[in-house]
């Protein structure tokens, strides 16, 4: 996979960014989806800026989304000749945040369906927040997904535990 390739969604990324989600006055999800990935050098400018290092790229991060503070949702390209929907996905606060919240785009889709969103998932800043199954989520989960079904709270606790060095990795980039 290259920096320059194409920037659209796969399909069930495509459908599940195509929802509206719903911030509910803090007790919903933080969400912000994009229409296509951000380009290759916003992406760059970003994780320079995001990392304080100006030798670094943003090639390993496919950027699909953001919360309301800035903070970003990406694929991270850490598998190397696997598709796109096989790597995990991140999210890269403002506040510099980060975590796993999904191993796989299938993951994901069911951690959304469950009430997640990736700020909710890499974060426990709200110990009050109770997540809220979507349906629409649900349906675009089983259409695209059905093997991956699986509740939100465990495909955060997998992702992490498969990816438990993701911040040391970030962190080592910083500056």
């Amino acid at each position: 996979m290259t920096p320059n390739e194409d920037r659209g969604f796969p399909a069930a990324l495509a459908a599940a960014m195509a929802v509206r989600f719903d911030y509910a006055d803090g007790d919903g999800v933080d969400f912000e989806p994009f229409a296509a990935f951000l380009p290759a050098d916003e992406t760059t400018d970003w994780f320079r800026l995001w990392t304080g290092n100006s030798e670094v790229d943003g090639d390993a991060f496919r950027v699909f989304g953001q919360d309301g503070t800035g903070g970003y949702a990406a694929f991270w390209l850490v598998r190397p000749g696997r598709a796109l929907v096989e790597q995990p996905v991140v999210f890269l606060g403002s506040e510099g945040e980060t975590g796993v919240v999904a191993r796989s785009l299938g993951d994901f889709l069911w951690l959304l369906a469950d009430g997640f969103g990736p700020w909710e998932a890499a974060t426990s800043y709200e110990p009050g927040w109770v997540p809220h199954p979507h349906r629409e989520l649900t349906a675009i989960a089983e259409r695209f997904a059905p093997d991956h079904r699986t509740p939100g709270s465990v495909v955060i606790e997998q992702a992490a535990q498969e990816f438990s060095d993701f911040d040391d990795s970030i962190m080592k980039l910083c500056r």
